[in-house]
């Protein structure tokens, strides 16, 4: 019997740094399971890779708990096995406004999208990532350790997804191991679904906020998350992973 390759499942993996996840996982050889609302993205995702033969990509609304079932079921059954989870759908726009003004579907909205999909992924995808020993990855944000103003409900969706974290590490130890990252600015333009074929370089100024020297990718990203589901993190559980550049860690003053 031919060995079975090891999956993973991506969620908002049409564009972004979900896709830039899902391109990498591609290259190493792993069957890529890609999940996503935007039908139009997920169009131009499988253009864009070729629609090879490990990679399926399923229309899904990560808050809602009918099709969650149903794009797991249909993962499994084509990949045959579950390996890794990285729960990475989310509404990218912090900004909504003052909180005086801030209406609870927006709110509500946010926290359905960016927290209540990774609970509802991890609780549907956990008895398949049992038998292989599986790990889960959550894509947290550094606003769930600082803030800009009008950005409650990001915040304290992405802030959640620490404490989710940590209780499944937790909970499901010593079989699925979870873990999150927390990206900085990380440049996704040419990674959206209507990207432009050049985007206009970053300034100087951008690349020079951070220690490192420049803005973040896509694939500093993916390097992360092939570590964490990687047998080298065995050890490693329960943990956020800061991948900004440094820029979190700079004081920065106003003139």
């Amino acid at each position: 019997m031919a060995e079975q390759l090891p999956v993973i499942l991506v969620t908002g993996g049409a564009q972004g740094i979900g896709k830039g996840i899902a391109a990498s996982f591609l290259d190493k050889g792993w069957r890529v399971v890609v999940v996503d609302q935007d039908a139009d993205a997920i169009q131009a995702c499988r253009q864009g890779f070729g629609n090879p033969d490990n990679l399926l990509m399923i229309e899904t609304d990560v808050s809602r708990e009918s099709e969650v079932v149903a794009a797991v079921a249909a993962a499994v059954e084509w990949g045959e096995r579950l390996d890794a989870v990285v729960n990475n759908a989310g509404l990218a726009d912090p900004d909504t406004g003052p909180v005086e003004t801030l209406e609870l579907a927006q709110w509500q909205r946010r926290i359905d999208v960016n927290l209540t999909g990774a609970f509802l992924m991890a609780k549907h995808t956990v008895p398949h990532l049992r038998k292989t020993g599986g790990s889960i990855v959550n894509m947290a944000s550094t606003r769930a350790l600082q803030s800009e103003p009008d950005s409650e409900a990001y915040a304290a969706s992405k802030g959640g997804l620490l404490a989710l974290t940590h209780a499944l590490a937790v909970s499901l130890g010593p079989d699925v191991r979870a873990n999150s990252i927390s990206p900085g600015w990380i440049d996704v333009r040419a990674w959206q679904a209507n990207a432009p074929s050049e985007p206009a370089p970053l300034s100087a100024s951008d690349h020079q906020q951070h220690p490192s020297g420049r803005v973040g990718t896509p694939g500093d990203v993916a390097a992360m998350v092939a570590y964490l589901v990687s047998p080298e993190a065995r050890f490693v559980t329960g943990q956020n992973f800061v991948i900004d550049g440094g820029m979190t860690r700079k004081m920065i003053y106003e003139d």
